[in-house]
């Protein structure tokens, strides 16, 4: 486990913001502080301030600085987070976590990934609209744990759909992570433990010092393996068993499926998971959900980009929305054998170009989304907070 003595001050950082973002409000700082001195009061332990956590080795690449401690074991990697706790009228006690602010210094503040995005998501029906009284978020709804995690895959060699699919945790039908405060400033807060039960991705909970220790999903991004990221919600029931998230219907409301560059109005990136890739485990190709359910290991999904939480213009394109453009091998790949598992955008537009991969069946009909080569989206939304993309060797 990767954990370090607390150090004295930031690595010194430059970066060149074409467009400056929009200048904080006191309001949204007032809000965070809140929040972070709760969360010291009812720990007993020192809330994140830019230069005072734990130390991590460049070489780790980890975006949520105010995470306590990661783990980079192949496979069973974990991310340890500090909590905080909200209250809901209909299930008393919601301990969450923060992981992305729509705000620069809010994010900067917090240690947390800074996601301008989701601004766009303000004013949909897919946020939750919350109050705050001293430094306590009361949200108005929540999540059910009291369900059984299941999942039976179909017979080989497809394995995909599942026969069954069923989440632990489902969410109230007004429930959403995506919080806007009352200031309007927007966080990523996910639900980990209330009276219902602990989130499926929980490995151990320490309520009194508030603080997680959750299983976070490997990914590929920029030609590289292990961008890890937290899987906590999905607007869909099957991606939410696949990926092991909250089952979160309202999600789907947040715009816009398909749209993802800095221009459009859009809180959603797009993504690509795999159908139906190779399921050799061990031989380092293995990728999709068909491996996923087969071997029950991540399934690799593909990303554009993480996290650039030094970026504070305002076409800072980052966001834990992702909107799921699920490809499919064809047919030519498996004659030709060009399946492998593919760990970037660029290596899926030229798969795409070539015809060894296309858009899924289960992707509706529709204009595709360039950013991700043409494939069209799927009409999911996965909240997927990037962790970290540390550097280390193929598996």
């Amino acid at each position: 486990m990767k954990i370090g003595p607390l150090c004295g001050a930031l690595l010194a950082t430059t970066s060149i913001t074409p467009v400056a973002s929009a200048a904080t409000s006191p309001r949204f700082m007032a809000e965070a502080n809140a929040l972070l001195a709760t969360e010291a009061h009812e720990s007993g332990r020192a809330a994140y301030s830019p230069g005072q956590g734990v130390y991590f080795p460049p070489s780790d690449h980890v975006f949520i600085e105010s995470a306590l401690a990661v783990n980079f074991t192949y496979r069973h990697a974990t991310v340890t987070l500090p909590i905080f706790r909200g209250v809901s009228p209909l299930a008393g006690d919601q301990y969450y976590i923060v992981t992305e602010a729509s705000d620069f210094d809010v994010a900067r503040r917090m240690g947390i990934n800074y996601a301008p995005k989701l601004s766009d998501a303000i004013g949909s029906p897919g946020v939750q609209d919350v109050t705050m009284v001293d430094g306590i978020i009361h949200f108005k709804s929540s999540v059910d744990f009291a369900h059984t995690y299941k999942v039976v895959p179909s017979l080989p060699p497809n394995y995909f759909p599942p026969k069954v699919a069923d989440p632990r945790g489902v969410a109230d039908a007004g429930w959403s992570p995506i919080v806007v405060l009352p200031s309007g400033l927007v966080l990523n807060t996910q639900i980990v433990d209330n009276g219902s039960g602990e989130d499926v991705r929980v490995e151990s909970i320490d309520i009194p010092h508030r603080m997680v220790t959750l299983s976070i999903v490997d990914g590929g991004q920029g030609g590289k393996e292990y961008f890890y990221h937290l899987v906590m919600d999905a607007s869909a029931v099957l991606p939410s068993v696949l990926e092991k998230g909250i089952y979160t219907p309202l999600l789907a409301k947040i715009p816009a499926f398909g749209k993802s560059f800095p221009q459009d109005d859009s809180a959603l990136l797009g993504f690509s998971p795999v159908l139906n890739g190779r399921t050799d485990e061990g031989s380092g190709q293995d990728q999709g959900f068909s491996t996923d359910l087969a071997n029950d290991i991540d399934p690799i999904n593909v990303f554009p980009y993480g996290p650039e939480n030094d970026d504070n213009a305002t076409t800072n394109n980052y966001s834990p929305l992702w909107d799921a453009h699920v490809s499919m091998w064809t047919a030519a790949a498996f004659k030709a054998g060009k399946v492998h598992r593919i760990l970037s955008i660029d290596d899926q537009k030229k798969l795409i170009q070539e015809g060894y991969l296309t858009s899924a069946y289960i992707s509706p009909p529709g204009p595709g989304n360039p950013l991700v080569g043409g494939l069209r989206p799927s009409d999911i939304i996965i909240d997927c907070p990037v962790v970290a993309h540390p550097d280390l060797p193929p598996q």
